[in-house]
């Protein structure tokens, strides 16, 4: 019988030890391209949480049915369907939106982190690990794109905007316009990296010493 403590590791384990732009480097093509803002981040990471929990669920409703020579069709298949909702809500409720992310919701079908999460996990667990797994992955992927969206678009407009509410009103500096260009996501991104990675280690250490 699954333990309440295992079933709460399965989601909170996609916020650190799992993470995956930070800890894995996955689905780094949306992670580059839209996060030029707060909001973008967070509308494509509610996208990608949906359609993770989504097919993770389905994949493992049908994994004992599902032929291992032509899974990774099935599941481009059962990705699709949640894919195809996400734009049909978008583009009525919110169609500025839906222009701004652009192709990369219809790319979300093809996202490896959706992919991979089928495979590695929902392809070979029961229906409820599955979902929490997707819960999890999906919202530390959702925090990792408003997190570099957030410190993209300060540093590229000198203020924070979310919906109709910006902060501050005036920009605080100078901004630095190459920041909301590809090569501000680049820098952004690695320099997360690094700062996690060494946060890691250092608590890996510590550990280590208290153990010795």
């Amino acid at each position: 019988m699954e333990s309440k403590r295992s079933l709460i590791g399965e989601f909170t384990k996609g916020l650190i030890e799992e993470n995956a732009t930070f800890r894995m480097a996955i689905g780094m093509c949306p992670t580059l391209a839209v996060t030029t803002s707060l909001v973008n981040g967070f509308w494509m990471g509610v996208a990608v949480i949906f359609v993770l929990t989504f097919s993770n669920v389905f994949v493992s409703i049908l994994r004992k049915v599902t032929p291992d020579e032509i899974r990774i069709p099935i599941f481009v298949i059962l990705i699709a369907t949640p894919v195809v909702i996400v734009e049909l809500v978008m583009n009525a409720y919110l169609p500025e939106m839906y222009r701004l992310l652009g192709i990369f919701v219809p790319l979300i079908v093809v996202n490896c982190l959706i992919i991979a999460r089928a495979e590695a996990f929902a392809y070979k667990n029961s229906v409820i690990r599955s979902a929490l797994d997707g819960l999890g992955i999906g919202t530390g992927f959702m925090i990792n794109l408003m997190v570099i969206g957030a410190i993209r678009e300060f540093l590229g407009t000198g203020r924070l905007a979310f919906g109709s509410v910006a902060f501050p009103a005036e920009p605080l500096f100078e901004p630095m316009a190459v920041m909301l260009t590809p090569p501000g996501g680049f820098v952004t991104l690695g320099v997360l990296m690094a700062i996690l990675n060494i946060l890691v280690r250092r608590a890996q250490l510590r550990k280590a010493k208290a153990s010795a």
